[in-house]
C-alpha cells in the first residue's frame, strides 16, 4: 500500500508558475499509474493530468493543456506537476492519486480508477 504526500502549494500571482510534488512511500512507485486532480470550493473534484508507470505517456485536461506538465521520477519516488501561466480559476486543492489495477489508458481521467490519495496541497492564484 502506497502513502502519498503532496507539497509545494502556495500563493502565486496570475501568470506565474508553481511546481507541486507528490512523494510516495511504502511501495514500489513504478507500479502505479499516477494522477493529479483538483477541487475548488463549492465544486466537484476534477481531473488535471495522468501519467503512465514509465512516464512515457500522459493525459491532460483541456483546461490545462499547454500550461501544465505532469512528470515523474521513479528513482526518487516522486510525481510532479509543473504549472505555468496560472489563472485565478486554477485555484484549488490539488490531490495526487495512484492506481495499480489496470494498464494505462484514457479511463484514468476518472477518479474512481484510483485507489490511493494524498491529503492535498492548496494552490491559490491571485488576480
Amino acid at each position: 500500500q502506497v502513502q502519498l504526500v503532496e507539497s509545494g502549494g502556495g500563493l502565486v500571482q496570475a501568470g506565474g508558475s508553481l511546481r507541486i510534488s507528490c512523494a510516495a512511500s511504502g511501495s514500489t512507485f513504478s507500479i502505479y499509474v499516477m494522477g493529479w486532480f483538483r477541487q475548488a470550493p463549492g465544486k466537484e473534484r476534477e481531473f488535471v493530468a495522468a501519467i503512465s508507470r514509465s512516464g512515457g505517456s500522459t493525459y491532460s485536461a483541456d483546461s490545462v493543456k499547454g500550461r501544465f506538465t505532469i512528470s515523474r521520477d521513479n528513482a526518487k519516488n516522486t510525481l510532479y506537476l509543473q504549472m505555468n501561466s496560472l489563472k485565478p480559476e486554477d485555484t484549488a486543492v490539488y490531490y495526487c492519486a495512484a492506481s495499480e489495477r489496470f494498464p494505462f489508458s484514457r479511463y484514468y481521467v476518472t477518479d474512481s480508477m484510483y485507489d490511493y490519495w494524498g491529503q492535498g496541497t492548496q494552490v491559490t492564484v491571485s488576480s
